[in-house]
């Protein structure tokens, strides 16, 4: 199939697919392939380096509490034709920091891109620092950048003698667009004849529209579900085109996703999520309130005249304990999102409270769902 033949039959399939969704059930929700899937060799790879930030005015490490930062000073010094070692040090305006940056996909030499830098030993800040040339490394231990310049951060810290104040965390900073790509990672996308698509949210259904999304556009079985989380693309014979040109005509292509039916609980916060898919059988709830007050009244005795005693006190403590009378309340079977919160709401609970009626309710069989506890 020629190139401007597919681009026309591209848009009129889109067009038509637009026309679609309307008869699709609403239970999904619409989503572009290029939003919901990862293509495989575009990923960034996580770089970390160690150096030092100095000009610091006095909130630096300090030597005799951070050996790693004497021993880095020395160390620098002595490549610099300054020979330190044996003499004290009592600089502290020097700090041993962490830096670490992404590397972008594909990414050539000469690129900039943003670190980040974070203290190591007791400097109380880095404002106004510079990190000196910093190396860093990939997973397989070779450097691909190289980190300098002004360190910015964006917390701050003031103490007096008897008082202090910290806003934000000013142990941390960025330099903007101070990594220098020195390597290149060999990956040429437009070379490859095949790629996998990885679903961000892993599902069957969804890997399985994908596939048929993309291979109704082609024509042909050029895209295989492998699995729930991944699809198996392949160039067709007789595209004009590379994989490049293959992924920019699919991912417009609008998927109805599916999820599976979950609760999430943050038990922390204190914070519930429910999906879109969860259901509720009927069920009976009992709730009761069970509140302890205690009450300190500390009374004041005093001695009887002229036995010279003393003035004394006396602890006295009261407690109740009450327990709100409660009925049962059934939350009937629902079959909307908004049948299952009007519900619960019903039962005029806090959402901690939730959390334990939720998972009683799964425990007895009636929600149908999962609960995934963060």
């Amino acid at each position: 199939m020629r190139a401007g033949l597919f681009r026309r039959t591209l848009a009129v399939l889109a067009a038509a697919a637009i026309g679609l969704t309307s008869l699709v059930p609403a239970t999904a929700a619409p989503a572009r392939i290029k939003d919901i899937v990862d293509v495989e060799g575009i990923r960034d790879n996580q770089l970390v380096g160690y150096g030092l930030v100095v000009g610091l005015n006095g909130t630096g490490d300090s030597l005799n509490n951070s050996p790693f930062t004497r021993q880095s000073l020395t160390a620098m010094l002595e490549r610099m034709g300054v020979n330190t070692r044996g003499e004290t040090l009592r600089t502290a305006n020097v700090a041993a920091v962490m830096v670490t940056a992404n590397l972008p996909p594909f990414a050539t030499q000469g690129t900039r891109i943003d670190v980040s830098v974070s203290a190591m030993g007791d400097a109380s800040s880095l404002r106004g620092g510079t990190l000196l040339v910093t190396p860093l490394l990939g997973a397989d231990g070779d450097a691909y950048a190289i980190a300098q310049g002004s360190v910015l951060i964006n917390g701050f810290s003031a103490e007096g003698q008897a008082a202090s104040v910290v806003s934000g965390v000013p142990t941390t900073g960025l330099v903007s667009s101070g990594g220098l790509v020195e390597r290149e990672i060999g990956f040429t996308l437009g070379a490859q004849h095949s790629v996998r698509l990885s679903l961000k949210n892993p599902d069957l259904t969804t890997s399985r529209r994908i596939a048929m999304a993309i291979n109704d556009l082609i024509g042909l079985p050029v895209a295989i579900p492998s699995d729930p989380a991944n699809v198996r693309l392949s160039l067709p014979s007789g595209f004009n085109g590379n994989i490049v040109d293959l992924l920019t005509d699919i991912e417009q292509l609008v998927i109805q996703t599916d999820q599976v039916a979950r609760v999430v609980i943050n038990e922390n916060s204190g914070i519930i999520v429910i999906g879109r898919d969860v259901r509720v059988s009927s069920v009976a709830i009992a709730h009761a309130n069970l509140t302890i007050t205690v009450a300190e009244n500390p009374t004041v005795v005093q001695p009887e005249p002229f036995s010279f005693g003393e003035t004394a006190i006396e602890d006295r403590t009261r407690i109740d304990v009450t327990e709100d009378g409660t009925q049962l309340a059934v939350v009937p079977e629902s079959i909307s999102l908004q049948q299952l919160v009007d519900g619960l709401n019903a039962l005029g609970i806090s959402p901690r409270d939730l959390i334990a009626i939720l998972q009683a309710i799964k425990a007895s069989g009636a929600l149908q769902a999962e609960i995934e506890v963060i």
